[in-house]
């Protein structure tokens, strides 16, 4: 079989390789984008526009105020927002000192924060206000020397920024009480920022851009370090591969992406942030992509062309009543990632926006992405695309070696996007970089004659039946084609008698649903074993504030229902 068979498959006009050495590192990206795009918006958020030139001299304001403090090259910097036009001021900022960006969860507990916070060694840590009592709870245990509290309308200018903040504050209650002795406002750091100097920092490919501490479900939470190279090699990467997408806006037209994917994710950082800079593109900011009608008020009269997403969010605003209320007929490219993308979703984003969901694959190890289907795609693969440019995918057993033909194996990846490692963790970088320097996903995966990848999961996340491989993303994707199902999740629970047995934990459509119609439904499509012996109802599943569920927490005890807990039916086959 062909090492690389992929590249006989690529869309007309994608190369097998691009230059990945076109920029120095992001810091000299992001000037170049800021000069060449000076007077087109880069950001839209709540009815304002920021132009490119305005996150230039705010980002070099807050640079200079970060080595005015005392920052240097390497120091780690947290951002602890979601998506305001603070935080690619404060990356930009961040980068143009030298400074290493550690990305934060804003809806972390204070453990989870209190963690980061310490692996990391942050001197510094720019916070949206609504979390500020989060990080007071942790203030005296943790090493951050400088505190710096944003709100959500304090860069909209006078009045609009002092409605939105009042607003937030006391209509909405979104910021819980707070004290952070010490803090600075962020507009007063870029006040100070702007009485003093940038002076100019040496920022190389090798140089460490970011910490992207990943989501923590295999174990404690490690920061994947990302160098400049890295991230620089992956934008450009999709960049190459979201072409006969992008070539089909208008000469002249300003791309406009939707930007409801968290920037402190990977997949928002460099998809949405970084690669917008580098196509000159408008990103619209969605703050809370889970107020599905703020979404709809976002995009509503906007024209937009790229659709970054996971498929909890797709589903969701698809089966919304508001959706028709959105102009979809511009768009020309939607990016699924995050999550597997169920064929149920992928079906009625198709119908209703006429654009077909081009799903990709990465992890935050990867800066982020490996493989995406492609984008002129018109219906839905199943899989996970083709290897981008300059990259190389195998699939391997447990000792390494590469799996034979036809065979579900781990998929490993060798690229220019593959990080560094685990930030002060030699023990676990071990665990996943081969001595030949694959980096183990830990994800298993099949692969067909023409070089599409397929995803059968993680291998902590495959159920043993009786001796049998069951895949949870299977049953989902057969149980989520079920009318009557809004969502799933299958995970596997202890059994006597077959060791594991399959549970299902649904969302239905109504509450009409019966465990009956499931188990007739899964008669029909799954082999015995796959069936789920558990079927529990819910009215959510648990998430990540990306989308991703959460299976870890759905292998505990049926939730009872509460004021506070969704509703929970369990039923369990004899």
């Amino acid at each position: 079989m062909n090492h690389q068979p992929w590249l006989q498959h690529y869309p007309a006009g994608v190369p097998a390789t691009v230059d990945t050495n076109q920029y120095f590192s992001l810091v000299e990206l992001m000037e170049a984008s800021f000069a060449r795009h000076a007077d087109k918006p880069a950001y839209r958020y709540l009815d304002r526009e920021f132009p490119y030139a305005q996150i230039d001299q705010l980002s070099r304001q807050f640079a200079a105020w970060l080595q005015s403090i005392g920052v240097k090259h390497g120091d780690r910097v947290a951002l602890m927002m979601p998506n305001v036009p603070q935080y690619p001021v404060a990356v930009a900022g961040v980068l143009r000192a030298g400074a290493v960006v550690v990305n934060v969860n804003p809806l972390y507990t204070p453990r989870e924060l209190e963690h980061q916070l310490k692996d990391s060694g942050a001197k510094v840590i720019v916070i949206l206000e609504n979390f500020a009592h989060t990080l007071e709870q942790v203030r005296r245990t943790v090493p951050v020397q400088h505190v710096v509290v944003a709100s959500m309308g304090e860069l909209m200018g006078f009045p609009k920024g002092l409605i939105v903040d009042l607003v937030v504050r006391h209509v909405k209650k979104l910021v819980p009480a707070w004290s952070l002795p010490g803090s600075l406002r962020f507009k007063d750091a870029l006040a100070q920022g702007a009485g003093g100097t940038l002076q100019p920092v040496h920022v190389g490919p090798d140089d460490i851009a970011a910490l992207q501490y990943t989501g923590g479900t295999t174990g404690v939470s490690k920061g994947a370090v990302l160098l400049h190279r890295n991230l620089v090699a992956n934008l450009l990467q999709s960049e190459a591969w979201y072409q006969p997408a992008l070539k089909k806006v208008p000469e002249g037209e300003q791309i406009v992406q939707v930007c409801a994917l968290p920037l402190y994710h990977i997949f928002g950082f460099n998809t949405n942030m970084m690669l917008g800079m580098r196509i000159g593109a408008c990103n619209i900011l969605i703050p809370n992509p889970r107020d599905l009608p703020a979404v709809f008020q976002a995009l509503r009269g906007q024209r937009f062309h790229t659709f970054p997403a996971v498929n909890t969010l797709f589903m969701a605003l698809a089966n919304h009543p508001d959706f028709g209320t959105v102009d979809w007929s511009h768009l020309k490219i939607s990016v699924g990632g995050g999550m597997a993308v169920q064929q149920a979703t992928a079906k009625l984003w198709l119908d209703k926006t006429g654009c077909a969901i081009c799903e990709g694959y990465g992890l935050s190890e990867t800066s982020p992405s490996l493989s995406c289907n492609p984008t002129d795609s018109t219906r839905y693969s199943g899989t996970i695309g083709l290897p981008l440019p300059n990259t190389d995918m195998r699939l391997i057993d447990d000792d390494g070696q590469p799996v034979a033909t036809g065979q579900p194996g781990e998929i490993a990846v060798k690229g220019p996007q593959v990080m560094a490692g685990y930030w002060q963790r030699p023990d676990e970088t071990a665990k996943v970089m081969t001595a030949d320097g694959w980096f183990r996903t830990g994800d298993v995966g099949v692969i067909d004659e023409r070089g599409y990848f397929r995803i059968v999961d993680r291998k902590k996340d495959m159920i043993l039946v009786s001796g049998f491989n069951v895949y949870p993303n299977e049953i989902e994707d057969v149980l989520t084609l079920m009318p009557g199902v809004l969502e799933c999740a299958a995970i596997g629970v202890p059994d006597e008698r077959t060791g594991e047995a399959v549970k299902v934990v649904i969302v239905p459509r109504s509450p009409a649903l019966a465990e009956a119609d499931v188990r007739a439904y899964c008669e029909q499509n799954l082999t015995g074993y796959k069936r789920p012996k558990v079927i529990e109802f819910r009215s959510e599943l648990p998430k990540t504030p990306v989308g991703k569920v959460l299976r870890r927490e759905l292998r505990g005890k049926p939730v009872t229902a509460s004021a506070s807990t969704p509703a929970t039916t369990t039923t369990t086959a004899g």
